[in-house]
């Protein structure tokens, strides 16, 4: 019989690596009676110290940094001969909880802890750990004298009936019922004598057949105790979910016993059922997620020869889904996500299957034969359920989509394939104006292997140094003097030649390469700089172009001053050029970083002015000492009196400011003429100088040439 001053002396150590926990389940169970508490803080001493101690219960905490939970687990199940872990974990993440139970421990704790929810437990649990020790003492003690045994089996059935468990004893020969505890009648809802006139088939402990196989595998020396999960019935046909752990008692001279101890599992069999449903549904929308989207495809595919149908998948994506998530905060974006699902099941059949595979991005199978199937008609329902506005707690959202279509077998007969041409598709219609819908061609899938070429080979070209600069000179109107160059990107390209930055950029900043690409160009304009300042050449002021991501992603100023100083450069040879769209992203972070450029003593010049924001009140705002204006404007200069004037607003506006002005693209001498007579400060083009090579751009510095004394002013 186990008595209170047993369970108040049983051995019990805590294991956790965060003293506060330790200290606070010492005191729970120290104040409420436990004699034995042991703690550690090292979980790599619980398999030596158990093997000495042999510990009725071990409190492990799962989440440890020297060794898991789950590693003190495996090396604890050596020193266990029966399989039965005397552990109760304790975890706030319910996939560890499936995962610890399924490894041997016996039951868990959640975070934080209920005070007597873990003194429950703990006592449910040394009742069971101490029982299975009776059950040792009771097959040892069949070996005595009657009055032994039947004193023991007294022991026993006291034992029995305090545990919470049920218990149920079988005739090992015959698999009918000899005994059952109060636990097995409080499980089963049955009084003693019902619950011993019925037969262990319909409780649901198993046939006759198969409980006398199953004694004769615990029969086997040395085999250890038999655990099974199966359902019990109960006396109002419900039935309940268990785990059953078997064991054989063996006595000389008397009948062998089949004893089950059954413990409750629903609400581990309900936690396992949630992280099901978690693992294949979006927890957002309620609908299938990526993985239970790609199953379901795979199913369809593989059933679709037999039943002769075709395979449609839709891919779709909101447009300006993340201008409305910003505007009107994540909550009203989330709850118009939950809208468009809903309306999106209304736009397909029963037997269609619609799946969220992340952010904004939705999909569907459709799935009939060939003649009933119109993808065309399910997106004119899509997009009229789109231009519905969407009311968000008193604000209204209008929104569009991009819609790829590929088809089973047309375009591919694997699932992973359908998904990746579709989703190529929508990109293709997202690219041609947005709200609109494609089919996928094999064409695209060609254009996306170039774009991925391009980009593997952009990776290798910074890795094995193809990129380099060309200098395009500048030169100040007032003097025709070289005024210094602007740096411009080029690519030598294995196998295709010079490749000019129009055909990568938008590639590099896709990608993110541009990061790292612009801080090359940095101390590659840098490291020639220097090189013209010590072989002779002299100072060359240039120019470098920097991307809005460079503000954001980078310690843009610790890279610039870097540059300078592993190449000897003084600030001022070195300008940076940024865009009205860089310059307004992140702008209190962009003027922080600016002045901490300017500090240095460099110049800052806004490239393409006239194309972004032009507004007089940015430019205050800003530590800017130039402006470009750009190409667009002076390309037409001297035949367009709106392109004229704005260049000539743009003069007279920086003038004011005290900024210097730069035209960019200057081709002709009438060009030039009347930015001369306009006051611009300095011109850059073809008229005077293609882009150069380092070298030809040294011969020209060194040549003295400038524009001819005619052109000047």
């Amino acid at each position: 019989m186990i008595s209170q001053n047993d369970i108040y002396h049983a051995r019990i150590l805590i294991v956790d690596d965060q003293p506060v926990n330790v200290e606070l389940l010492q005191y729970l169970l120290q104040s409420s009676g436990y004699q034995a508490v042991s703690a550690t803080t090292d979980p790599r001493v619980v398999a030596g110290w158990h093997a000495a101690q042999r510990y009725d219960l071990i409190i492990l905490d799962l989440q440890m940094p020297d060794m898991s939970g789950f590693d003190v687990m495996a090396a604890l199940k050596p020193l266990e001969a029966d399989a039965w872990l005397p552990v109760l974990v304790v975890t706030a993440q319910p996939d560890h909880k499936i995962r610890a139970l399924e490894m041997g421990a016996r039951d868990f704790l959640s975070k934080p802890f209920d005070p007597l929810e873990v003194l429950t437990r703990i006592r449910n649990l040394l009742e069971v750990r101490l029982l299975h020790r009776e059950v040792k003492r009771y097959n040892a003690g069949l070996e005595q004298t009657v009055r032994e045994r039947t004193a023991e089996l007294q022991r026993f059935r006291s034992a029995m009936d305090a545990t919470a468990d049920a218990i149920f004893l079988l005739d090992a020969a015959s698999a009918e019922l000899v005994d059952v505890n109060q636990g097995a009648c409080r499980m089963l809802a049955y009084r003693s004598d019902e619950l011993l006139g019925q037969s262990a088939s319909r409780l649901g402990l198993g046939s006759p057949v198969a409980l006398r196989a199953l004694t004769g595998q615990l029969a086997i020396e040395g085999a250890p105790p038999m655990l099974q999960e199966l359902e019990l019935m109960r006396s109002d046909l419900v039935a309940v979910p268990v785990e059953l752990n078997w064991q054989l008692m063996q006595r000389p001279d008397q009948p062998d016993v089949l004893l089950g101890v059954a413990r409750d599992i629903s609400e581990r069999r309900l936690a396992a059922e949630q992280l099901e449903h978690m693992a294949h549904y979006d927890s957002l929308t309620g609908l299938p997620n990526r993985t239970l989207f790609f199953r379901t495809l795979e199913n369809a595919v593989a059933l679709a020869p037999e039943q002769d149908q075709c395979i449609v998948v839709m891919f779709i994506a909101l447009d300006r889904f993340k201008s409305v998530n910003d505007t009107l905060g994540s909550l009203h974006g989330d709850e118009l996500l939950r809208q468009f699902a809903n309306r999106l099941m209304q736009c397909v059949r029963l037997r269609d299957t619609v799946g969220r595979m992340g952010g904004d991005e939705f999909a569907l199978i459709l799935g009939a034969p060939r003649e009933q199937l119109d993808p065309v008609q399910t997106v004119h329902d899509v997009r009229a359920a789109l231009r519905r506005p969407f009311e968000l707690d008193g604000h209204r959202a209008e929104l569009s989509a991009s819609i790829g279509i590929a088809m089973y077998p047309d375009d591919a007969s694997e699932a992973q394939a359908l998904v990746q041409y579709a989703d190529i598709a929508m990109e293709r219609a997202r690219q041609s104006g947005r709200d609109g819908f494609r089919f996928y061609t094999a064409g695209m899938n060609a254009q996306v292997a170039a774009r991925l070429d391009l980009e593997l080979a952009l990776r290798r070209a910074l890795e094995q140094e193809q990129l380099l600069l060309y200098y395009q000179p500048k030169v100040q109107l007032d003097t025709g003097e070289l005024a210094g160059a602007e740096a411009l990107l080029r690519w030598q390209r294995p196998d295709y030649g010079l490749v000019y930055p129009a055909e990568f950029v938008s590639v590099l900043e896709d990608t993110g390469l541009i990061v790292r690409v612009g801080a090359w160009i940095i101390d590659a304009a840098c490291r020639q700089i220097g090189l013209w300042l010590r072989n002779g050449v002299g100072p060359v002021r240039v120019a470098v172009n920097v991307a809005s991501r460079q503000f954001v992603e980078c310690d843009l100023a610790q890279i610039v001053q870097s540059a300078l100083q592993r190449h000897g450069v003084p600030p001022e040879l070195l300008e940076l050029e940024l865009t009205e769209t860089a310059l307004m992203s992140n702008s209190e972070r962009t003027i922080g970083v600016l002045a901490q450029l300017k500090a240095l003593g460099m110049k800052v010049a806004i490239d393409d002015f006239g194309t972004g924001y032009s507004s007089l009140a940015y430019l205050q705002r800003f530590p800017i000492d130039k402006l470009k204006i750009d190409i667009a404007f002076v390309r037409d200069i001297t035949t367009n009196p709106n392109d004229a004037a704005i260049a000539r607003a743009i003069i007279n506006m920086a003038h004011s400011l005290k900024l210097r002005v730069i035209a960019e693209g200057v081709e002709t001498d009438d060009q030039l003429d009347y930015l001369r007579h306009s006051d611009c400060d300095e011109i850059q083009g073809f008229l005077f100088s293609q882009p150069l090579t380092a070298a030809d751009m040294a011969t020209l510095v060194g040549s003295g040439r400038g524009l001819a004394a005619y052109d000047v002013k």
